[in-house]
């Protein structure tokens, strides 16, 4: 019998397909990350510690990260805070009270992740809380003639809970948010990611998914160039490996949510909707259909963006169904535009 070696797929195996009854609800969230850690490389994409401060300038505005003595917090470590936001915005969308601090149950975060529930996937966890905890973001903020520095972490605090001796297994632990990543998530400025985002393999791959459902989002296509594409991923390949690697998720095309195509005479790397996301349906009361001229006051409010794309994020992610639809979704765009300006 020849035994298929697992390896040479692109994804991961689903480790837990039917997942266990006793987190059912855990299992059904749907996965949310914050869009400010999906534009900006926060996480290193390094499977070895990275501890010198990385510094990334777009424009006027930049933004530098300075690791703990453990190295800076990973895009594997990123898991736990995604796990995290997941269950906050799931309680939010059941109208239930939220706070900063979550405590998570070790087992039901290994399985959310798509990991292996061994002695050493446990104790990984305890590190990743380690670089999280002393990983700090600077970032400036241009307003006119004037410059905002603000800094802050990924999470507050941590606390865990384990079998007594050093070999115990890790039952829960406890982490404190950010207020930075906590507002976020009140402000709903989070974003739905595919199941299969566990699955992908290589650091790259999730970085530049990341990427693609921050800008492509609803939208048929997106473009950008091979170059500022590996800028943005924050990856520290030479450009000629970059290409490789892009070449090779275009050769296998799993990448969730996204089609990608590499046209080698510009250097574009061009990402297509599959149209496998679907906003998310509201529990009772859905919002109505939208005047035709509710789409042109939003065009005025959020000019350069696409409305029906705004449409989409704005019924993904809105609580509860509000009194005047036209008016809430037009101030939504406004609040959008009033963060962002004009998509680049």
């Amino acid at each position: 019998m020849v035994t298929e070696n697992t390896n040479l797929r692109p994804l991961l195996p689903d480790r837990h397909p039917q997942h266990d009854l006793f987190i059912c609800d855990v299992a059904d969230a749907v996965l949310k990350d914050v869009m400010q850690q999906m534009e900006h490389p926060f996480y290193s994409l390094s499977k070895k510690p990275e501890t010198s401060v990385k510094r990334y300038k777009n424009g006027k505005n930049w933004l530098e990260i300075t690791p703990s003595i453990k190295g800076l917090a990973t895009i594997y470590d990123k898991d736990i805070l995604i796990y995290c936001i997941s269950q906050i915005m799931a309680k939010l969308k059941k109208g239930e009270q939220v706070s900063p601090r979550v405590r998570i149950n070790s087992r039901e975060l290994l399985i959310f992740t798509n990991r292996g529930t061994s002695g050493r996937e446990y104790l990984s966890l305890i590190d990743a809380l380690d670089r999280l905890e002393g990983t700090r973001i600077r970032t400036n903020i241009v307003s006119g003639d004037e410059e905002q520095i603000d800094g802050f972490g990924l999470i507050d605090a941590s606390s865990i809970r384990r079998k007594h001796g050093m070999d115990g297994r890790l039952l829960w632990c406890e982490i404190k948010l950010s207020d930075w990543v906590f507002n976020a998530i009140r402000n709903e400025e989070v974003l739905t990611l595919h199941r299969d985002y566990f699955r992908l393999r290589k650091p790259i791959e999730r970085r530049v998914y990341e990427i693609a459902r921050k800008h492509c989002g609803q939208q048929k296509a997106w473009r950008i160039t091979l170059a500022k594409l590996l800028l943005k991923t924050g990856s520290q390949s030479p450009e000629k490996r970059f290409r490789q690697m892009i070449r090779q998720l275009v050769e296998h095309d799993h990448l969730p949510d996204y089609h990608v195509s590499f046209d080698d005479d510009d250097d574009m790397v061009v990402f297509t909707n599959r149209g496998t996301m679907a906003p998310a349906p509201l529990p009772d009361n859905r919002v109505p259909s939208l005047r035709s001229e509710t789409y042109e006051l939003a065009r005025e409010a959020a000019p350069g963006w696409d409305v029906r794309h705004l449409e989409m994020e704005w019924r993904d992610w809105i609580v509860e169904a509000p009194r005047d639809a036209d008016a809430a979704f037009v101030g939504f765009c406004r609040k959008w535009f009033g963060r962002r300006g004009r998509p680049s």
